[in-house]
């Protein structure tokens, strides 16, 4: 009788713990989901929340290549926080955001055209007529500079109708995004 009261005990054990251990799993599995749900108009790191992978935006246009921001430089933009290599990248952020930002908020410019929306890289990106591009794949890339001309014109023409299918917490970053993002000529 004794060794089947330890053997129900050990049995009860082994169950709460297990529980417990779901437990945690749920929880830890639920924070990338709400990182992610913030906000899915400007393009964010899955479990930090942050744009553009933590990367300064500002620094695509000042470096010879992009730099990663810090938490100690941050911004609060669109509904997400933005990271920058300096104070200074971070002043001349939040002077004018939408000088730097990246267009279409991130989104790979390449699957606009195309009709859908994937997220950029921040690794993969061009500067045309001064505005920030990314795309979610080299081949993306290349696609974009063999008909640059074209492909901004549709993913610009195919851009509002995709931006009103984003949400976020904000209803406003959606119309914020979109007003950044200008024509061909600007």
């Amino acid at each position: 009788m004794a060794a089947m009261m330890r053997q129900k005990r050990k049995q009860i054990l082994t169950i709460s713990r297990l529980l417990r251990l779901l437990a945690v799993l749920l929880a830890m599995s639920s924070v990338p989901a709400a990182a992610a749900s913030l906000v899915t108009t400007i393009v964010t790191d899955r479990l930090t929340g942050v744009a553009i992978e933590g990367y300064d935006p500002v620094s695509y246009f000042t470096e010879p290549d992009p730099q990663l921001g810090s938490p100690d430089f941050e911004y609060q933009w669109g509904g997400v926080p933005w990271y920058f290599a300096s104070a200074a990248n971070r002043d001349i952020f939040m002077r004018n955001p939408a000088i730097y930002a990246p267009q279409f908020g991130g989104h790979c410019l390449t699957s606009l055209t195309r009709g859908y929306l994937s997220d950029g890289k921040p690794r993969l990106y061009v500067i045309s007529k001064m505005k920030l591009y990314l795309f979610y794949s080299v081949s993306n890339r290349e696609a974009f500079l063999q008909s640059t001309g074209g492909s901004l014109e549709t993913a610009l023409a195919n851009w509002p109708a995709l931006a009103s299918q984003l949400t976020g917490e904000e209803a406003s970053t959606a119309e914020a995004v979109v007003a950044t993002v200008g024509g061909p000529a600007n």
